[in-house]
């Protein structure tokens, strides 16, 4: 019996690990410090669009957005692209886009594959029928843990951990412009049901949904 229970066991261990093992890891170029409009002229153009060609983007402009967000811009002691109260950093990124879902890590800056299933039709349900999220070819969520900042500062913790999405959610916006690209807001959605959608974990709640793409005009 006990022979049984050790070989079920490894079997467990080993099938965990192919599981984890087969994820899709995707490392994204690294990104571009210096681009081709100023901060000032993303912010005059910038513009909540609802339109989207369904042309996919490149790996650059994906790197480039993510990076923007929560991309690594001190090394020494690990400090990204937009503040965070105590530099607790509790926030995590999530792409959807026509071959699955995918979760930022900023440390290595690369995706980890979550889902090979196109979820965009699930977030247009679940965002009260918002039909331009399934246009659009890439759909940020800004996903967040209010534990780690609740642990710190105790009442004032949900204010900071809103401020620190709308930090990320802006640097998203303008890099976004300065790509060529447009975006829009989101905070319409049954957050129950969004992080179903993700497989988001139990100490996450989604705070922010962001489509991305290239503006479709009138004939396209």
């Amino acid at each position: 019996m006990l022979k049984k229970l050790i070989a079920l066991f490894i079997c467990m261990i080993c099938f965990i690990g192919i599981t984890e093992a087969a994820r899709k890891t995707i490392k994204l170029p690294d990104p571009k410090l210096i681009g081709k409009m100023s901060v000032e002229e993303s912010i005059y153009r910038r513009r909540s669009e609802r339109s989207f060609q369904a042309q996919d983007l490149s790996l650059e402009q994906v790197s480039q957005l993510l990076w923007s967000a929560q991309g690594i811009t001190e090394k020494t002691w690990g400090f990204r692209a937009a503040p965070s109260s105590g530099a607790l950093y509790p926030l995590t990124l999530y792409i959807i886009k026509s071959d699955g879902v995918f979760s930022y890590v900023p440390d290595e800056h690369k995706l980890v594959q979550i889902s090979e299933e196109d979820k965009r039709p699930s977030l247009v349900r679940a965002s009260l029928g918002q039909a331009y999220i399934s246009e659009a070819p890439l759909v940020i969520v800004i996903a967040g843990n209010f534990r780690i900042v609740e642990a710190k500062y105790g009442q004032r913790s949900y204010r900071y951990l809103n401020m620190e999405v709308g930090h990320v959610a802006e640097n998203i916006h303008l890099q976004a412009v300065s790509l060529g690209l447009v975006s829009v807001a989101i905070g319409a959605f049954w957050d129950d049901v969004v992080a179903k959608i993700l497989e988001l974990p139990d100490t996450q709640d989604p705070f922010y949904i962001i489509p991305v793409g290239r503006l479709k005009t009138a004939g396209q």
